[in-house]
């Protein structure tokens, strides 16, 4: 029996890494889930993360711990406020404060280092250039040349061994469709996390630009949402 192709799931918690890690699945890859805990405001992403993983019975999951709260710039950490009840134009009009300074780029170089160890040639992201508050570093151009990169900064990747693939199967979908195809994958939501403000009991403040579009996505997509608001 051939052995089982390895990838690295950067998994949030979220809805879309959640999906993302359920086609990974779905596409037989031996899973190998990767959080942070990175000064965020909140923990309860890594609670659902941990469940998540759990319930996708991932070979492995790791929580790294990267402070970028010493950092700051970002509503997400640092005392800047939330934005709240924003419509989706004006989400998209302008990079909200809630982008977090080179977040991306730095998940996926961790990524990379555990994916070259691991001898795995894929790494999924569940980025989405649609349906999204704006961030630069969810875009198709960013993916692009961040695997070119990639192959050109690996022991594995200068020797030929291992062609890294930065995959990004819902870059092209609205929100609607993401939370379609998981439900298709059996993807329970109820314990996916979205909200960048939720109370201290871990309720969603279903008015931040991720809550809103959360709310947007199950509308349209015609499915009850699963998520606990105040």
């Amino acid at each position: 029996m051939s052995e089982k192709k390895k990838a690295v799931v950067l998994l949030s918690g979220g809805i879309d890494s959640t999906t993302a890690l359920a086609i990974a699945k779905n596409e037989g890859f031996e899973i190998f889930s990767l959080s942070f805990f990175y000064g965020q405001r909140h923990s309860f992403e890594l609670y659902a993360a941990r469940k998540i993983a759990a319930t996708f019975h991932v070979k492995k999951h790791l929580i790294l711990n990267t402070d970028l709260q010493k950092i700051g710039g970002s509503a997400l950490t640092d005392t800047i406020p939330v934005p709240k009840c924003r419509d989706e134009k004006k989400m998209t009009q302008e990079i909200p404060v809630t982008y977090v300074p080179a977040r991306n780029t730095i998940f996926l170089s961790y990524a990379l280092a555990w994916a070259e160890v691991l001898q795995a040639g894929d790494i999924f992201i569940g980025v989405n250039a649609i349906d999204y508050s704006g961030y630069p570093d969810c875009r198709p151009d960013f993916i692009n040349a961040f695997e070119h990169m990639a192959n050109l900064a690996t022991k594995a990747g200068v020797e030929g061994k291992i062609r890294t693939k930065i995959r990004t199967p819902l870059i092209r979908m609205t929100k609607a469709q993401i939370i379609r195809k998981g439900i298709e994958l059996n993807v329970d939501y109820g314990l996916t996390h979205s909200c960048y403000d939720p109370s201290p009991e871990g309720l969603a403040c279903g008015s931040c630009d991720s809550c809103l579009l959360r709310k947007k996505g199950f509308e349209e997509a015609g499915v009850r949402d699963p998520a606990r608001y105040r």
